[in-house]
């Protein structure tokens, strides 16, 4: 019997990605948990979540997510973008590797599976991907975040473009530039850092977002920040 509600979530072994997965299953939706890691999810032992092992930068895995969908559920109700990569690193030391390695995971991965799994979604579907506040132009920016920042610019961008493309048969797409969130991710680039919000507390934010956010939006930058201006 194929699930009423599905969900697939990026970046799910920790942080954000991982807080989703609880929200969801607990909501009753099937989870596909997509992660590099995914022991954390596993482990969990939800009968309506799949964790799979997914690296943003091999094509196996996209077709696999893709047979799976087909097999498993027949139609994807909502996709989450959440997986990231952060690199805080001088520009003078920043390589081409680094660009590269960076852009792979923010940008050029939310556009490939997005692009897999919009077959499978139908007009009332929601694709939300993470972005930041260091990716709207205009807002603060600090330095060493070069390739970070501007990856994040370009899936708001991304966001814009997709939602105009498929404005008449959908799904609806949002972006929602994330501020500081206390996450492993953050202390490793900024050591000693307290950000204002929590994992679990901006994880209540998307999970609501992404279930009705389609109702009132599409092609929308939401920023998610405490901070002024």
């Amino acid at each position: 019997m194929k699930p009423t509600k599905t969900v697939i979530i990026t970046g799910t072994s920790r942080g954000i990605g991982f807080e989703l997965v609880h929200l969801f299953a607990h909501a009753g939706y099937a989870v596909l948990a997509l992660s590099r890691n995914a022991k954390p999810v596993s482990n969990l032992n939800f009968e309506n979540i799949t964790a799979l092992s997914f690296d943003l930068n091999k094509t196996e895995d996209y077709e696999r997510v893709t047979a799976f969908v087909e097999k498993e559920w027949s139609h994807v109700d909502i996709l989450i973008n959440n997986a990231g990569t952060l690199l805080n690193k001088p520009f003078s030391d920043t390589t081409f590797e680094d660009f590269q390695q960076v852009y792979n995971t923010n940008v050029f991965g939310v556009a490939e599976l997005t692009r897999h799994m919009i077959p499978f979604m139908s007009k009332s579907g929601h694709v939300v991907t993470i972005s930041s506040m260091g990716g709207v132009q205009g807002s603060v920016k600090f330095p060493g975040l070069a390739a970070y920042s501007s990856s994040k610019g370009a899936v708001i961008s991304l966001t814009e473009l997709l939602a105009e493309e498929y404005k008449e048969t959908g799904p609806s797409f949002n972006v929602l530039a994330l501020g500081a969130v206390q996450t492993e991710m953050l202390e490793e680039a900024f050591p000693g850092y307290e950000a204002p919000n929590t994992a679990a507390q901006m994880g209540a934010y998307i999970f609501e977002f992404s279930k009705t956010g389609q109702q009132f939006y599409n092609g929308k930058l939401l920023q998610i920040s405490s901070s002024t201006p």
